[in-house]
């Protein structure tokens, strides 16, 4: 099911651009600075944890305690800019079959590749936030290192397991309505599960076991390691991670084909 459905988005790829086209557009229907607010809106969330977390908070980072505030900023910045793509899409998922309900009456049109598309666009407003960041990390950090060249690498897990929470959470908000509500705080809670704002070596022994089975942590802290401070990937981490995400993109996929002959029932 899982090549079925990228194998059909490459032969259909002008539909896939169009619609991606378009979900851009709506992203920025209305405003006035349109696509620069992908630039603009990094940056003010840069200065914004800067000034809580280093200025009033004083943070500091784990063992790196004699960080600079731009470094502690940057290590923040990595971990909302990561945790930002999967919130995103995992809040905008059950309702996203609801929204196009005249796509579910027309039995030659590709529902499965509507999440496809959201997680697409929520990726390349990722890859943009993920360039201020390696800028930055060039300009006030200490450099980039070879290791940069491995983020689309590590990219991949953290794609895999969105699109296959997008796909099951797109199909179960069309039974369940009530999944869009609850999704919200849900969401909220994974942030203090995931370390955004800590490290993982600030926790004790036994959560930190628990850690290595959430999947957006491990990418999150080794995505630091490849940008921030040049250090290799934990190759044994990864594979557990790229196993994981793609495990939850084969269910995400079954789920999806399994009930998506009764949308057009229950709509």
């Amino acid at each position: 099911m899982l090549y079925r459905v990228l194998h059909e988005s490459w032969l259909q790829r002008q539909l896939f651009l169009k619609l991606l086209k378009r979900d851009f557009a709506e992203r920025y229907q209305g405003s006035y600075l349109g696509l620069l607010w992908s630039l603009l809106l990094p940056l003010l969330s840069l200065l914004v944890f800067t000034f809580f977390f280093g200025v009033i908070f004083k943070l500091r980072w784990g063992d790196r305690g004699g960080s600079s505030l731009s470094e502690l900023a940057l290590i923040l910045f990595v971990g909302m800019a990561l945790y930002n793509f999967l919130a995103e899409c995992l809040s905008r998922a059950p309702s996203l079959i609801l929204a196009h309900q005249n796509y579910v009456k027309n039995v030659i049109f590709p529902l499965e590749m509507l999440p496809a598309v959201m997680v697409t666009s929520a990726l390349l407003m990722l890859a943009v936030t993920l360039f201020v960041i390696l800028s930055l990390q060039e300009i006030l950090g200490s450099g980039l290192t070879w290791t940069a060249l491995l983020l689309p690498v590590m990219m991949l897990p953290l794609l895999l397991l969105t699109l296959g929470l997008s796909w099951f959470l797109a199909a179960l908000g069309v039974y369940i309505r009530d999944i869009q509500q609850l999704i919200v705080p849900l969401v909220q809670l994974l942030m203090f599960m995931t370390p955004v704002f800590y490290p993982i070596s600030a926790l004790p022994a036994s959560a930190r076991y628990w850690f290595q089975f959430n999947p957006l942590a491990l990418v999150i802290e080794q995505t630091r390691g490849i940008i921030l401070f040049g250090q290799p990937p934990v190759w044994g981490h990864y594979l557990l991670c790229l196993g994981m995400g793609f495990l939850v993109a084969l269910l995400g996929a079954y789920w999806f084909a399994r009930t998506r002959k009764g949308f057009a029932d229950v709509l």
